[in-house]
């Protein structure tokens, strides 16, 4: 697992007593993404899959299309104070003809790992427009398909076995079979990871196919959906009241509260089959 776990003491207290030992801990190091060499923004994420980290921060922040508006993606000289290259700095340089971020992307301060909204100079910032809108997007999804990616997500999260401590975010098609899951800190960094490897695997836009997140749904994680094309988001807890007025007017379905096969729709429920409604015996 590498920089993704880190071992701590912690004292455990249990009815029968207390003891020492040492715990697994979700790894939180700082990453600072460059654009041809200018800082752009500084997020907590948990190491691994940074260039798909910000393959997927600049195309859901508008900054990019497609991967060939990425020239190269390089970590920067960044040393310890032992000496060793931490690889917390990445500079990604843009293709020739492409314009530079514009000043309300920048990020030049600390985002913190749970929030990557936080410090957006004002909300119209965040709502940017997508390339690859998800309304025209007729797929279909079983009802039982979508009723069981969860679980399906859950299964493949390694570090969270280990440390309990990370958010999660998985790529499926309409059937259900799994292409991506990543795993952060953030759950705003595992989306845009998950988001990187799509693009990076010409899986932009991502039509007919469902993303699932381990937590609730932010407003963020609404709009990185809809900047990808994503057409269907499920998670396992709530909503934002935002995020259904984005999920609304973008032509996203957005389901929440998928647990014990049942789930609620906010936006869009004509592409989720439902079952069929349980017919009564009647009795003699």
């Amino acid at each position: 697992m590498g920089r993704l776990i880190a071992r701590r003491p912690v004292v455990r207290i249990t009815p029968t007593g207390d003891r020492s030992r040492p715990d697994s801990i979700a790894v939180e190091e700082p990453l600072e993404l460059r654009v041809d060499g200018k800082p752009l923004a500084v997020t907590m994420r948990t190491p691994g899959h940074d260039v798909e980290l910000a393959h997927g921060f600049l195309h859901t922040e508008g900054v990019i299309g497609s991967v060939d508006d990425i020239r190269d993606a390089r970590y920067c000289d960044s040393r310890d104070d032992e000496g060793r290259n931490t690889y917390n700095v990445l500079d990604l340089g843009l293709a020739p003809d492409l314009p530079p971020p514009v000043t309300g992307v920048e990020r030049n301060f600390y985002t913190t790992s749970s929030c990557g909204v936080c410090g957006k100079a004002s909300l119209d910032a965040v709502r940017t427009k997508t390339r690859f809108s998800p309304a025209d997007d007729d797929v279909q999804v079983q009802y039982d398909v979508l009723a069981g990616l969860p679980d399906a997500l859950r299964t493949r999260q390694q570090v969270f076995d280990r440390t309990g401590g990370l958010h999660a975010a998985g790529l499926f098609t309409s059937e259900g079979d799994l292409l991506v899951v990543r795993e952060d800190v953030g759950r705003h960094n595992a989306v845009d990871k998950v988001v990187g490897w799509a693009l990076l695997n010409d899986h932009i836009p991502a039509r007919g196919l469902i993303l699932i997140v381990s937590g609730r749904t932010s407003f963020e994680l609404a709009q990185k959906a809809v900047m990808a094309g994503i057409p269907v988001l499920g998670a396992v807890s709530a909503p934002s009241s935002l995020a259904i007025d984005l999920a609304a007017e973008s032509g996203l379905t957005l389901a929440g509260f998928i647990r014990n096969g049942s789930m609620n729709l906010y936006s869009r429920p004509d592409r989720i089959t439902t079952p069929a409604p349980e017919r009564q015996q009647v009795g003699s």
